[in-house]
Formats: structure tokens, C-alpha cells, sequence
């Protein structure tokens, strides 16, 4: 069984209403021991228990990583019909509107992370304790994490420094710029490098190293190519993390948390969920999503057929990666050689909408353990892996190039990830300048395939136009604010050009 930070649910007040709908407070049945939000933080063990549910909604963020490829040219939206969840169909279309609840999902759960990050990060002086910085720097990454999530698909958030939102902010608080955000992304991600252990107390916990690689990302999606390369290459020049031989075990369950993980969202199939909260699973929702439709047979287990990769993104490809086939599963050459499987019965599968006869197998159900609970399809154990070495290697790749700091560098780091593709180094790449940069962006595609990398890539590259279908400039590079909130700000938080 595995076991790292999983949450339990503390009975306070971690997140205010304007993001989700909860109580500001916990009432004891025992008055004289209550212990309300504005009292805690008392001990170690209170500070301890708040960041626990600080990280508890990076398991919500299943659906940034869904979306992230269904918005893209890599997949198609699929699911049982056109009108099966109604708003990955019109973000798939380019057609969505501040009217869908799958994006307003995305703004709520990851503002809810903010909240509870700034929750410990309000009494962060409150009462002293030796590993107090460990704690503060872990709240303040998570903070990072969740704010660049939401810059990434809404631009410029509302923020209210190392304090919640209460009700009533909204209508104070203006959005701040997208620079502002990104401002605090960095000073929190500075501070959280400078402070964080090297190795991770259990596993799931933000390290050193991992705070740097998301500093060097956010730095890359300002163009901020000699920053990016400086933070980058420190990750790299660690020593901690190397290229797995075997890339398909990456995405297996003996590869999680390995030696290509920097930074991985835990997932466990031990606790039960159920539609009415997906945000509460402690399972991958995205992998149930991401499944073959009345699949019968070894190795996988049945889903939703959500996420089908089109026959464009299998095509991307070069012959003779070996990574094609770990990150497409195509359902047809599959069962033809499995025909002989249960004796004889062969496998068995349903098509859904759009279907391409193609899946996403990184992320798509396994054979289950018999401990699992609930709704099989919410509960996958399957981890994200948020940030993977290969992604920093290219990372670094694209600011020596991009920043014209060192093509011989960038030449480098990518070829070491195509030698792992390939298993030789007859693929190495010779380019220089803006062709260099052709190779790099189209190896994150077929690196990342999948992972739900694709649609920012192609949006801060500039290449979204023309790639996307229905993709419309000075629009579509960001996801408009759900209506609920523009009604609650009374007109403070102006909408998204072009919605």
C-alpha cells in the first residue's frame, strides 16, 4: 500500500465563501472546547494539520491536467456523446463561454489552495516551533503552485497578500496584473528554494529542487530566458534526478516517485468518492475520465473514453520512438494481440464520441487493487507527475537556446532526452538558433504527450493560432472568469477580453 501525505480533512475554516461554498467555521458540540479558525495554530501539530489540507487540493487539479490536453491539438474531448460533460465539449470546440462549470471547477479549487496556503501563511507568527520555516516554505510553494495554475488559464487573479479573502473582498479587491502575479509566484518561490529541505520528510512533500524547477517554468513563461536557465540549471547540476532507461515505467506504479520525479500530486485508491464532490477523491479523477469505454480485458480497466488523442498528435511521432507507444494506446492493435486473452475471450471495448481508436495510456486505469473503495472510476492511484526531470532537461533546453546563451548546451540537454527515446544517439540533433527552437517545442510534445502541458506551450510560444482548431487570437489565450464570480464582484473584477 502506499503511503505518503494524504490528507485528512480538518474541521476548520480554510478557504473562504467567495471560492467555495463551506462554513467559516467549525462548531464544536462542546462550547467550552471549541476552537474556531481565528484561535488555532496553537502547536506544531495545528500548523501541521492546516498544510496538509493546503496541499489536499492539488489532488483537485486533475482537471487542469484533462483539459490541458483536451484544449490543445493533442486530444479530442470524446466521453459517451456531444452533451457528455457539456463543458470539456465547448473548450475541446473553442466555444466555451464564463458560463461552465468545469472552468469555474479549475477557479474554485485552485483558489481554495491559495486560501488555505494563506490561512497558515495569516498566523504564520503566531506561536514559534524549530521547524517552522520547513512548514512556511511548504505553504508558500503550495501558494505558487495554485496561483501559476490560475494565472496560466485566467491571467490576473485577485490577491490579498499573506491573508484569506473574506466575504465582501471581492467587491474591494481589484484583479491584480498578470506581472503582479507572477511577482508573487517568484518572491514565494525564492523564498521556498532558499528554505525548503533537499529531500522531501514523505513522499509528496515540495523539496528544494522542486521549487526551483517551478521557479525556472515560471520564469520561462515570462521569457525570462537567463533566469529560467540559471534556476534550471541547479536542478540539473544537483545530482538528484537522472533519465529513467525504461520510459514506459515512468507511468507505471513501480516508477512513481522515482528517480525522474521533482515533484509528483499523490493519489490513492483507498478512499471511496463520488460525483457529488469530485474535488474530495483522493483518487485521479482524470485517469477514470481518461479510460477505455466497457473495456474488457488485461492489463487496464474500463472508464469513460474522455481525452482521445487525435490521429495528428499519434502522427507527431518520429518512427522508431519508443515513447509513441507508452503515451497513445491504440485499442485496435491491442486487442488483435490479445486475442488470445481469457481463453480465448479475447478483449472487449466500447466507442465512444469522437472516437479515434486511440487512448491516453499514461493515464488511463490499471488492473485495481482489492483495497479499493467507492466509484472505481474516481478513485484511480494513479500520480500526476506535475514536474518530471526530462521536462526540466527541455525547459533548460529552450532558455539556453531561446535566451541565446548557449546552443551547445541546449543541443545537450535535448539530445539527452531523445537518446532515451530512440535508445541511441543516431537521432541527435545538429541545429542551431530558431531551428533549434523548432526541435525543442516539437520535443515536448511527444515528451509530454499527454501530461497536460500542451495547450500553455503552444499559447506562450505564439503558436496557438493556426494549431488549434477554433483557436482565436487575443481571446482564446485565456479561459474566461466564471460568471458567478464577475456577478459576486458587483462589477470590481472586469471579464476576460473577448467573452
Amino acid at each position: 500500500m502506499k503511503k505518503y501525505l494524504f490528507t485528512t480533512v480538518i474541521s476548520l475554516t480554510l478557504f473562504s465563501t467567495l471560492c467555495i461554498s463551506c462554513s467559516d467555521e467549525f462548531v464544536d458540540p462542546k462550547p467550552e472546547y471549541s476552537i474556531d479558525s481565528e484561535n488555532y495554530f496553537n502547536s506544531k501539530s495545528d500548523y501541521d494539520q492546516a498544510l496538509v489540507a493546503a496541499y489536499d487540493l492539488l489532488q483537485a487539479s486533475y482537471v487542469n491536467v484533462l483539459l490541458g490536453e483536451i484544449a490543445s491539438d493533442n486530444t479530442l474531448a470524446g466521453g459517451e456523446s456531444p452533451t457528455d460533460v457539456i463543458g470539456f465539449q465547448q473548450i475541446d470546440d473553442m466555444i466555451h463561454t464564463p458560463v461552465n462549470s468545469n472552468l469555474r471547477d479549475i477557479w474554485n479549487w485552485m483558489f481554495a489552495g491559495v486560501q488555505r496556503a494563506n490561512y497558515i501563511l495569516e498566523f504564520q507568527d503566531k506561536t514559534d516551533f524549530p521547524e517552522k520555516t520547513q512548514v512556511i516554505a511548504e505553504a508558500r510553494f503550495l501558494r505558487a503552485y495554485y496561483q501559476f495554475e490560475l494565472v496560466k488559464w485566467f491571467g490576473g487573479i485577485p490577491m490579498k497578500g499573506d491573508a484569506r479573502f473574506k466575504l465582501g473582498d471581492e467587491k474591494k479587491i481589484p484583479r491584480s496584473s498578470v506581472q503582479e502575479v507572477y511577482a508573487s509566484i517568484e518572491a514565494d518561490l525564492i523564498f521556498a528554494s532558499a528554505n525548503l529541505a533537499p529531500n522531501a520528510s514523505q513522499k509528496g512533500r515540495a523539496t528544494k529542487t522542486a521549487a526551483q524547477a517551478l521557479l525556472g517554468k515560471a520564469y520561462l513563461y515570462q521569457n525570462k530566458f537567463t533566469q529560467a536557465a540559471t534556476v534550471l540549471e541547479s536542478v540539473i547540476t544537483s545530482g538528484k534526478y537522472s533519465l529513467v532507461t525504461d520510459y514506459n515505467s515512468i507511468f507505471e506504479m513501480d516508477g512513481e516517485n522515482g528517480a525522474e520525479s521533482v515533484f509528483e500530486v499523490q493519489y490513492t485508491d483507498i478512499e471511496g468518492a463520488g460525483f457529488g464532490c469530485l474535488q474530495c477523491s483522493e483518487g485521479n479523477v482524470a485517469v477514470g475520465f481518461s479510460g477505455v469505454r466497457n473495456f474488457s480485458g488485461p492489463l487496464f480497466s474500463s472508464g469513460f473514453s474522455f481525452n482521445v488523442p487525435t490521429q495528428e498528435g499519434a502522427d507527431a511521432f518520429e518512427v522508431g520512438d519508443r515513447r509513441k507507444d507508452v503515451a497513445i494506446l491504440d485499442i485496435a492493435a491491442f486487442a488483435a494481440a490479445n486475442s488470445n486473452y481469457d481463453g480465448g475471450k479475447g478483449v472487449s471495448y466500447g466507442k465512444g464520441n469522437e472516437d479515434t481508436g486511440f487512448f491516453n495510456r499514461k493515464y488511463i486505469p490499471r488492473k485495481r487493487s482489492s483495497n479499493a473503495q467507492g466509484d472505481l472510476n474516481l478513485t484511480n492511484p494513479n500520480n500526476y507527475r506535475s514536474i518530471r526531470y526530462a521536462d526540466v532537461l527541455l525547459m533548460a533546453a529552450e532558455a539556453y537556446n531561446r535566451g541565446g546563451i548557449d546552443d551547445g548546451k541546449a543541443r545537450t540537454y535535448l539530445n539527452l532526452v531523445r537518446a532515451r527515446a530512440f535508445g541511441d544517439n543516431n537521432h541527435n540533433v545538429t541545429a542551431s538558433g530558431a531551428a533549434l527552437t523548432d526541435f525543442i517545442w516539437a520535443e515536448r510534445r511527444v515528451e509530454l504527450f499527454g501530461e497536460g502541458h500542451r495547450f500553455f506551450d503552444l499559447v506562450r510560444t505564439g503558436k496557438a493560432v493556426g494549431t488549434i482548431p477554433g483557436f482565436s487570437a487575443n481571446k482564446n489565450e485565456l479561459f474566461p472568469l466564471p460568471i458567478e464570480e464577475i456577478q459576486f464582484a458587483n462589477g470590481n473584477w472586469s471579464q476576460n477580453p473577448g467573452y
